[in-house]
């Protein structure tokens, strides 16, 4: 059973990051099986925090799409390359199967064959040489009495009854009755292997004496025409024809596109190798009705464009949120929190409390740093008198001043230096859509816009480059002083006349620093997402 994975939205911040922790350790008290995941690189102010508080960054979540290794397949289903055919053919028809993949030394993959070339071999065949192994031959003739010298035999069968003028040599493989001048002639032509057919007066000095001339010797009680007809199946699998074209999956690919394979290439059966060559068993298309689906957990976020790829194919058990209600939907009922306050962690918070979990020392400065970074040390208008409520609770179980230590995780978020400007756009960058309009919005905080007084004409250049390449109608940078509260805002070209209706300014211009505007939820996209309505 894998874990279930909880995690924040892609461009992970401090607050959907230390929910991710936060949550997971919850979970896990209350007896669940859970990881915390990020979706993408965490940025300094986040990094701060998890080492202040001495916690391991999340591992990185690239999907939760449905891999062939999700997928119930035949497992363990290939043979050895030396296996007979007989026992190839054997295994396939006691498991419906219509081709399987061969291996050598600890499963590594050496090809596939079907059951339409073990058929046209044992049509075809006229051969009467075998190479094969002692065993398969005792396993093929029910033997139980034998003589072995060696592992592996390769001659040629004679099969002689009546005639005692026989030519023999030693690479012969003899299938003979109980006739003594037949058999003294073998034993004294030093044949590779005497099959003796029928055992009811077996002279155990025939034993003896093949035994002291090294040659091989079994008795089986089949009769000739069976005996016929099964040895040629007693040689190597790997030696029937073949086609050498075979199409392997890897336990990483996804079933999406094993199903759009299997669609154009119509094989019934596809051999599932590693990178490194081992063949783990075998699929088909008809396997792909049953499957494991990742379990997920989403907080701080319930949209699908800023949720991990794959989402579709998940099973999303719980969402717990603070933003507007978006597109997520599911297929069952599940816990779906969602409530009017500043940062994820405050409902993480009251969700403790519930469930009377007490809150580490750590735990409450992860909570902590959400809230802050959030709600901007409870300057954002996002802010609730539930955020201010448990951000002082959580201050007095961590033992840490919010304030003090506020200020220095909000500054350590800050500090851009040798970032790119398409680095520090997408530093915190979220994408929109309302009517056909797709829109992108970064930002970030200062406490001095001097900072980036010589830049704006390198965030312009670079904001009208993203918008072309993404066809996004607006694309901007807001630069949130968080002493003043203000925002410069930097915009791609096209946008212009949409930030300005979007705030009523009489005179725009690159760089407008506008006041009162924090929180990119409330005081950013809905004026934003107004001004496209209208247009529309």
């Amino acid at each position: 059973m894998k874990k279930t994975r909880i995690f924040g939205h892609k461009n992970p911040d401090t607050d959907s990051v230390c929910a991710a922790i936060v949550l997971s350790f919850l979970k896990n008290k209350l007896g669940a099986d859970t990881e915390p995941r990020i979706l993408g690189e965490i940025n300094k102010e986040t990094k701060f925090a998890l080492d202040y508080f001495n916690f391991e960054v999340p591992q990185y979540l690239n999907d939760v799409k449905i891999k062939i290794k999700d997928i119930k397949y035949h497992k363990d289903y290939y043979i050895e390359k030396d296996a007979s055919i007989y026992k190839t053919y054997n295994f396939m028809n006691e498991n419906n199967l219509t081709g399987i993949p061969l291996v050598q030394d600890d499963s590594m993959f050496v090809g596939y064959v079907s059951l339409k070339e073990i058929a046209k071999y044992m049509i075809s065949n006229i051969s009467n040489n075998i190479d094969t192994s002692f065993d398969s031959l005792l396993e093929i003739l029910k033997s139980d009495k034998y003589i072995k010298i060696d592992n592996y035999i390769i001659g040629e069968i004679y099969i002689s009854l009546k005639n005692k003028n026989i030519n023999i040599n030693k690479n012969t493989i003899l299938v003979c009755e109980n006739d003594r001048e037949i058999i003294k002639n073998a034993i004294d032509s030093n044949v590779k292997m005497i099959i003796l057919v029928g055992n009811d007066d077996l002279n155990l000095d025939i034993m003896l004496e093949c035994k002291e001339k090294n040659i091989n010797f079994i008795n089986t009680k089949l009769n000739v025409l069976e005996i016929s007809k099964l040895l040629c199946l007693s040689n190597k699998i790997d030696s029937i024809k073949r086609n050498e074209n075979c199409i392997t999956l890897e336990p990483i690919d996804y079933m999406s596109d094993f199903i759009n394979i299997a669609n154009k290439t119509k094989h019934t059966n596809y051999p599932i190798v590693s990178n490194r060559g081992r063949c783990h068993g075998m699929l088909r298309l008809i396997d792909t009705i049953e499957y494991e689906k990742h379990k997920v957990i989403l907080v701080d976020h319930n949209e699908f464009k800023q949720s991990v790829d794959g989402l579709e194919e998940a099973e999303i058990l719980e969402v717990i949120d603070h933003h507007n209600i978006s597109d997520i939907s599911t297929k069952m009922p599940i816990n779906f929190r969602n409530m009017t306050v500043g940062s994820v962690n405050t409902i993480l918070y009251y969700m403790y409390k519930e469930n009377n979990i007490d809150i580490p020392k750590d735990i409450a400065g992860l909570m902590m740093s959400g809230i802050i970074s959030d709600t901007v040390l409870l300057n954002s208008p996002t802010t609730t008198v539930y955020d201010t409520t448990v951000l002082k609770e959580l201050s007095e179980i961590s033992s840490i001043d919010y304030k003090e230590y506020g200020m220095k995780l909000l500054k350590s978020g800050m500090n851009f230096e040798n970032y790119s400007t398409q680095d520090i756009i997408y530093h915190d960058f979220k994408t929109y859509s309302v009517l056909d309009y797709k829109f992108g919005i970064g930002q970030i905080l200062t406490v001095d816009y001097n900072d980036y007084k010589n830049t704006i004409d390198a965030f312009v250049e670079e904001l009208n480059t993203i918008a072309k390449n993404n066809n996004y109608e607006l694309c901007t940078l807001f630069i949130t002083n968080i002493i003043d509260k203000s925002s410069c805002v930097i915009y791609n070209i096209d946008s212009e006349k949409i930030i300005k209706d979007a705030y009523n300014l009489e005179n725009i211009y690159e760089g407008i620093i506008i006041k009162d505007i924090l929180s990119r939820k409330k005081q950013i996209v809905p004026n934003i997402m107004e001004v496209i309505e209208k247009i529309n």
